[in-house]
């Protein structure tokens, strides 16, 4: 790896509209932060069309039964790490559907694990731990845009044939020759020099958002704008569960818990019993034919 010139790294240059950051109010402080980050989102929205064909790619993973697997380094590795986490009883799926590695392992997502992220060897064999394959899509997230370690993985994914995609905050990033569909989001200078958990952290998990969530949309896992196969796991998820349901079908709150708990918790299934008036096993049998898609088992 070459030597790091951060000159040439928007990500760490100075902010000309924060230089007397520590002699701001708090009032002031506040009214430039927001202002900065009021950038992140058209930012973003500048890089629509790079974003797109990662989301395509994963849709066509998850229909092949291959991973969405993001890997990073610090905050970049942690925001993949949550997404992924959130997939889960979020969408219903398993955890082995979306992962996320982090440079250092486990324990980097609460201390730093010195010289982790510039290892490229390291990146490599947490995607071996995975058995990663062709049907895979290994997303590589760093801001600087040139994390060994994510580099590593990117280039050994490369190797076996998986789909690779890169997120990075600075333009003409290093990882965006590593991978076959680069994303590069310039949202400017941080508001605190070279902090990228700000700007570019907040870009990084806006895209994470739409690529996890709008792939979950492309293989059935929503219908209209709910949730339906969200794991009522707790108190909360169970309430929110039946609401889901009154919602999709326009039961009252009764029938919502009744159908609930004859389809085991399951709020697809129940949508679908209610919608099609149908028993259970047709409803199972539906959406296995359907290939979880409600629209096209009601029909």
């Amino acid at each position: 790896m070459k030597s790091i010139d951060l000159d040439k790294l928007t990500t760490e240059k100075r902010n000309t509209e924060t230089f007397d950051l520590d002699q701001m109010s708090v009032a002031e402080a506040l009214k430039k932060m927001n202002r900065e980050d009021q950038l992140v989102a058209t930012a973003v929205e500048n890089q629509l069309s790079a974003i797109q064909p990662v989301i395509e790619a994963v849709i066509a993973a998850f229909h092949q039964e291959g991973r969405l697997i993001y890997m990073g380094a610090g905050t970049s590795g942690r925001l993949g790490v949550l997404d992924a986490a959130e997939c889960v009883p979020t969408f219903g799926v398993s955890p082995e559907m979306v992962v996320g590695l982090i440079a250092g392992g486990p324990s980097a997502m609460t201390v730093a694990v010195e010289g982790a992220e510039d290892n490229p060897t390291l990146g490599q064999k947490d995607l071996e731990g995975l058995h990663l394959t062709t049907k895979d899509v290994v997303v590589g997230i760093a801001a600087s845009g040139r994390t060994p370690y994510v580099i590593g993985g990117l280039d050994y994914a490369n190797k076996l044939g998986a789909t690779t995609a890169s997120i990075a905050c600075n333009l003409n990033a290093e990882i965006s020759k590593h991978a076959s569909l680069p994303i590069e989001v310039d949202c400017g200078p941080e508001f605190l020099t070279g902090s990228t958990r700000l700007k570019a952290g907040t870009a990084q998990k806006l895209i994470l958002n739409m690529i996890s969530t709008i792939a979950m949309i492309g293989i059935g896992k929503v219908y209209n704008n709910l949730m339906v196969d969200v794991r009522p796991t707790n108190e909360k998820l169970v309430e929110r569960s039946k609401r889901i349901i009154m919602e999709a079908t326009g039961v009252d709150y009764d029938t919502a818990a009744k159908i609930f708990t004859l389809a085991e918790g399951n709020v697809k299934l129940a949508i679908v019993m209610i919608l099609a008036d149908v028993s259970k096993l047709e409803a199972t049998e539906r959406l296995q034919e359907s290939q979880g898609f409600i629209r096209k088992a009601i029909r």
